[in-house]
């Protein structure tokens, strides 16, 4: 179909009217008119009807509509990958992880709005499964996801994943916690304790159990949360231990027992699909993340 006719479908949608399309688009109502007629010959259904004076969509032009908005987004993205050198300009959506909005998205926040003002995010906090699915569905440009060394991420061939950083983890216990040392061992020693372990993701629960099985025993998980601050609230409580980053603050009651042999470690990604990295605004974004 003709990018030109879809896009008349489209704006009278929005606008109602031919002669409103004919003033926006600067052409003739008949030239809108034959347009749209040659357009629903292509799609082989009857696209509009006549409303007393003025013409409305039939179901298949509001169906057709809605399938035109796509795909002249898709052309115009096309467009602007084939542009590498534009200045950067558009919404970048991003699906990312708490700690890496804040840790990787936020600090460049200032940047984009003094020396790029034309670029804008859309941050959406998700965990790596949902952020996938963002991504997989064309719902957000980037996701912000994370592995561990002893549960690694996976990523699909339709996609792009930089590594951003790296960061230590250890067991959060009730204050007064023996020191740090081999993971096995400082599990072995909290293996009568209940577990908590990610609400929306998996990977720390496999973290937890793959060492729980170097001790020789099965962890028994009683709680899920997704927060850093309602997993210390929980600790604190006294309704179990859970695994957290080194270096985060941590609440009154709350000690961090590091793992060694093997050591725990996050490794944060930035995700994108294939093909869209191009793309200025998303290029910019990924490059001040790197930095």
């Amino acid at each position: 179909m003709d990018t030109r006719r879809l896009r008349y479908l489209v704006e009278l949608a929005n606008r109602g009217s031919m002669r409103l399309v004919a003033e926006a688009l600067h052409v003739t109502t008949s030239t809108v008119s034959q347009q749209l007629a040659l357009l629903a010959k292509e799609a082989g259904a009857a696209l509009v009807e006549p409303d007393g004076r003025r013409v409305r969509l039939t179901p298949a032009g509001h169906r057709l509509a809605g399938h035109a908005v796509a795909i002249l987004s898709a052309v115009e993205a096309a467009r602007l990958d084939l542009a590498p050198g534009a200045a950067p300009a558009g919404t970048v959506r991003v699906a990312g992880f708490a700690t890496a909005v804040r840790r990787s998205l936020l600090p460049i926040v200032g940047e984009l709005a003094r020396h790029h003002p034309d670029v804008r995010l859309l941050i959406h906090e998700h965990e790596p499964p949902e952020a996938f699915a963002l991504l997989a569905s064309d719902e957000v440009d980037l996701a912000l996801t994370y592995g561990y060394n002893l549960a690694p991420a996976t990523f699909d061939p339709a996609v792009r994943a930089v590594p951003l950083w790296t960061t230590a983890w250890g067991l959060g216990v009730p204050a007064a916690a023996p020191a740090g040392g081999c993971a096995a061992a400082v599990f072995a020693a909290f293996r009568d304790h209940d577990w908590i372990v990610n609400s929306r993701s998996t990977a720390d629960e496999r973290v937890v159990r793959t060492i729980a099985a170097l001790a020789g025993f099965e962890p028994r998980i009683a709680h899920r949360a997704d927060s850093l601050e309602l997993l210390q609230d929980l600790i604190t409580a006294g309704l179990g231990i859970g695994l957290l980053p080194e270096h985060w603050p941590l609440r009154p009651g709350v000690s961090l027992v590091p793992l060694t042999d093997p050591a725990v470690t996050m490794r944060a990604y930035a995700v994108t699909r294939r093909g869209r990295g191009g793309w200025p605004p998303l290029a910019l974004v990924l490059r001040m993340l790197r930095s």
